[in-house]
């Protein structure tokens, strides 16, 4: 009998583990991150500009990138209700998840309007995004910028 019980228990810990549906008004940490109800969420497959990042306009001018990236989400959302499906946790309790309002994916329009990166190491996702973003030389396009990554581990200038 015990070892039925332990066969069962391995086949129901093996089963896949439906997607947590988050929803609700959200405030905006950064660019790639939002809190609903007390969950902090990251953005599945996007990096945006950090908070203290600045990039350069093309006149040379520096500006505050990634404190207008976390701005330009909030606009976005307002006071309306935002919905996530989780995909993973990351290493810091945070929920990775899709987001969307209005049926807009709010992960897909950072990377379209030029507020944030696809973030290939992670996921493929929005790269057609990212693209078209660049192509337009839409916001951190539109100069130049160092990738969110690589300024979190100091490189702070392009």
């Amino acid at each position: 009998m015990l070892r039925v019980a332990l066969i069962l228990c391995f086949l129901l810990s093996s089963l896949p583990v439906a997607a947590e549906k988050i929803t609700g008004v959200a405030s905006v940490t950064d660019g790639d991150s939002i809190e609903i109800r007390g969950t902090r969420i990251r953005l599945h497959g996007i990096d945006a500009p950090e908070s203290r990042q600045f990039c350069t306009r093309p006149s040379g001018q520096s500006w505050r990138c990634g404190q207008q990236a976390a701005l330009s989400l909030s606009d976005r959302i307002g006071r309306r209700s935002v919905s996530c499906i989780s995909r993973d946790t990351d290493r810091y309790g945070r929920t990775i998840a899709v987001c969307s309002q209005d049926e807009v994916d709010l992960n897909a329009w950072m990377v379209r309007e030029g507020w944030a990166v696809a973030y290939q190491k992670y996921a493929r996702d929005y790269v057609p995004d990212e693209k078209e973003a660049q192509t337009a030389e839409r916001n951190i396009w539109s100069g130049t910028f160092v990738m969110p990554w690589d300024w979190r581990d100091g490189v702070r200038s392009p």
